[in-house]
């Protein structure tokens, strides 16, 4: 009687959504609500402290530059210790940093010098965050369904961020960003208590390394033999920088110039959220298979706001060149979440996603400090145009790529060889077949359950 009376209640849940799953899915909607208001409030803050264009990305360029120089390390620490446990002394971290940062903005004494260092203080903990998060979601479930938890995880995350940035444009304009970073904190503070009690005893012991370099080495050696993942890292380390620029720099500068001020900046970004929680729908149905293929192609709408911030179009224009942006968006990062689960080993994963992020995130700090600079020199039209080209250009030349072409969907169980890695290409009979990407079961779920995370996390 007691197994028949609980069946029920397991048949409402996916079989993939096992208790760790949920937990990285809880927590991670808390944080997107306070971090999307947190953006927009940065920036306003530097606006009202007295600074200009330059200032906000020399803030901007602060939270980058240790993201990217820590990031190396923060990998191979996750792929080392207990991953939760990396995530909640982040989380922490980036609690203090914003709790602090809130109290100078709401008492007028913020200096640009202090913002500076909060928000490194910020990025450095996101340093050791994101290949923790990226290694524990991917670790958390397994199975042919992988890419339908990617695509519900992303889904309940930019969900979240619609609200939060929505929320965080009017915050800013009727009470001051002081507050919207204050609920960023407590944000941090609610989400590391709920990853403090992810159960880890379902993931296999790592063995003993060579030590932290030789840990690094052997994730760089994972990364660069595989042509599809480099080269599509390297197309987004510019593509991410010219984003970075133009979402920290100038979509608010022409919001405040042109639209009317934070608010309408905030609905825009909203719209994109809207984008995508619908691209994670489609994709929660649909499964190509030239996934790397599919998912590059979708990389091309990603430089429409830009286009659309140069004419400049109106707030409802651009809202909507948002959206189509966060469809493509989504149908890129659920099928790399997808190929990375797919091709990478479970206990390389961590060191791995961070070369994904540094690779990724290395031209953030300089972009965000030029973007200014740019501004001054050419124009702020003639910039976004020219990070159009640029993000066009480098996506056409990764699909020159064989791999990036001819990367398949593989059936549940099968694996590639080392040598065929990238390739889509099966295990031979005579070799172990393993669940896509080395990963283990979640507490609670059976062996053929799924998951994983991605960029833009």
């Amino acid at each position: 009687m007691t197994k028949r009376s609980a069946s029920p209640r397991a048949a409402r849940r996916p079989e993939w959504a096992g208790r760790n799953y949920m937990l990285l899915t809880a927590s991670t909607i808390v944080t997107s609500l306070g971090a999307h208001g947190a953006l927009i409030a940065t920036t306003w803050a530097v606006f009202e402290s007295g600074g200009d264009a330059g200032d906000v990305g020399l803030v901007a360029m602060a939270r980058f530059l240790p993201l990217v120089l820590f990031l190396l390390v923060g990998g191979a620490v996750a792929d080392r210790i207990p991953r939760h446990r990396v995530m909640v002394a982040a989380n922490a971290l980036n609690f203090v940093s914003q709790a602090v940062f809130a109290a100078l903005v709401l008492s007028g004494t913020a200096e640009l010098w202090q913002m500076m260092v909060l928000t490194g203080l910020c990025g450095t903990g996101q340093a050791f965050f994101n290949p923790a998060a990226e290694g524990m979601l991917m670790s958390s479930v397994t199975g042919e369904q992988a890419s339908r938890a990617f695509a519900f995880y992303r889904m309940a995350m930019h969900g979240a961020g619609i609200g939060g940035a929505a929320l965080g444009g009017a915050l800013v304009a009727f009470v001051g960003p002081g507050w919207v970073l204050a609920v960023d904190a407590a944000a941090f503070a609610v989400a590391g208590g709920l990853r403090a009690f992810l159960d880890v005893s379902g993931i296999p012991d790592r063995k003993p390394g060579g030590g932290l370099f030789a840990d690094l080495r052997e994730g760089w050696q994972e990364f660069i033999g595989r042509p599809w993942l480099w080269s599509i890292v390297a197309q987004f380390s510019v593509v991410v920088a010219l984003i970075g620029a133009v979402e920290a720099v100038y979509g608010p500068l022409v919001a405040r110039d042109e639209l009317g001020g934070a608010r309408p900046w905030g609905i825009a970004l909203a719209g994109y959220g809207v984008g995508t929680v619908a691209g994670a729908v489609l994709m929660t149905r649909w499964k190509p298979r030239r996934m790397l293929l599919v998912g590059t192609l979708g990389v091309f709408p990603i430089a429409l706001p830009s286009a659309a911030l140069a004419i400049p179009l109106h707030a409802v224009g651009l809202t909507l060149v948002m959206f189509v942006s966060g469809v493509a968006m989504e149908i890129f990062g659920v099928s790399w979440m997808t190929t990375m689960h797919q091709e990478i080993p479970e206990e390389k994963l961590s060191r791995v996603s961070a070369y994904d992020w540094f690779g990724s995130t290395a031209l953030l700090p300089l972009s965000t400090a030029l973007a200014g600079p740019a501004e001054t020199a050419f124009g702020r039209t003639a910039s976004l145009w020219g990070a159009v080209v640029l993000m066009t250009v480098v996506t056409a030349l990764v699909l020159l790529v064989p791999d990036v072409r001819r990367m398949t969907r593989r059936p549940h169980g099968l694996t590639t060889t080392k040598g065929a890695a990238g390739t889509g290409a099966a295990a031979s009979p005579g070799e172990r077949a393993t669940t896509p990407g080395g990963a283990v079961p979640a507490q609670g779920t059976s062996p053929d359950a799924e998951g994983a995370l991605g960029r833009n996390g």
